[in-house]
């Protein structure tokens, strides 16, 4: 079972209107790390998620969407918190911004004394976005990645949204102290610019790899992808496609990568440093491919196994 861990929530789609005294909003379940889980799953991965989902109408709605999707809910903790509220505009390219009204909500409130016992069938956490850069659950999620980083595949999307924390400087710090617990790191070039502005490129991708992770990939939306090991550094070109909107786009990046070294036997951490070059390459055309699918349909609608066959 692969285990993603951090926020659930709804993403609030704004719509047309010409009357000035309303709104009206396409409600859609979403969620970083909701969405990774729901991108494995549908990928034909055993999924777990880890998280703090409300009893509140939207949380009720979350929890049959776990179910429904057959993604494994016993590490889920159940509380009267709200459910966070994030209001997405879309540009004309596709490309999502988010207003997140989320303070005390339910799932950044998980603590460590809430957390379930680690099951002996979790074969890899994946962690990320605001779940890491806000506390308690930021704090917890780091201390859980510690705890089992000698036993387990751990994996980090940064996913930054500077509209929860903006201070860079906190998102930076808390990469660093998870470091040492990774198996491997993906971040968007953009949110390296974010994090690192006009900073040496590979001087911090060499730092990151002596550092933990073993393997380090890098995704440029339609510029293609770029992967590094100690070892090899490849780059793939974009997939080409008629884009609707990029709204879980990097999330299927990333249910993709751990899809393909899961089916490759190669989720650990000393199989994903020696991967060579064409293996590489091979990952990150997979995964690439399955976010092009996202990105052909409107919100984070997932791709099913069967469709990158």
């Amino acid at each position: 079972m692969i285990v993603s861990a951090g926020e659930a929530l709804f993403d609030l789609f704004a719509q047309d209107e010409s009357d000035a005294a309303g709104l009206t909003f396409d409600a859609r379940i979403g969620g970083s790390l909701l969405n990774v889980a729901m991108g494995l799953a549908r990928l034909g991965r055993p999924a777990g998620f880890l998280s703090a989902i409300s009893t509140d109408l939207f949380g009720e709605r979350l929890w049959a969407f776990l179910e429904t999707e057959a993604i494994r809910t016993d590490l889920v903790v159940r509380t009267e918190r709200p459910t966070t509220l994030s209001v997405v505009g879309v540009d004309l390219a596709g490309v999502p911004s988010y207003a997140f009204y989320g303070a005390g909500a339910a799932d950044r409130s998980l603590r460590p004394e809430d957390l379930p016992a680690w099951p002996d069938a979790a074969k890899a956490l994946h962690i990320g976005s605001y779940s890491m850069a806000v506390d308690p659950v930021g704090t917890t999620l780091a201390n859980l990645a510690g705890d089992i980083a000698d036993r387990c595949f751990v994996s980090l999307d940064p996913n930054v949204r500077p509209t929860i924390e903006p201070d860079m400087a906190v998102w930076r710090a808390r990469i660093d102290r998870l470091l040492p617990s990774l198996s491997m790191l993906k971040i968007s070039s953009e949110d390296f610019e974010l994090l690192y502005g006009d900073a040496d490129f590979p001087e911090i991708v060499a730092g990151w790899l002596e550092a933990g992770p073993g393997l380090v990939v890098v995704t440029r939306g339609d510029q293609g992808a770029e992967a590094w090991t100690a070892h090899d550094n490849v780059r793939i070109d974009g997939v080409r496609v008629d884009v609707i909107d990029t709204v879980g786009a990097g999330d299927t990046f990333q249910a993709a990568l751990l899809t393909w070294l899961d089916e490759q036997n190669g989720l650990n951490a000393a199989d994903v440093r020696a991967l060579n070059p064409q293996e590489l390459k091979d990952l990150l055309s997979f995964a690439a491919r399955a976010a092009a699918i996202t990105c052909s349909r409107r919100g984070a609608d997932l791709p099913y196994r069967s469709e990158l066959d």
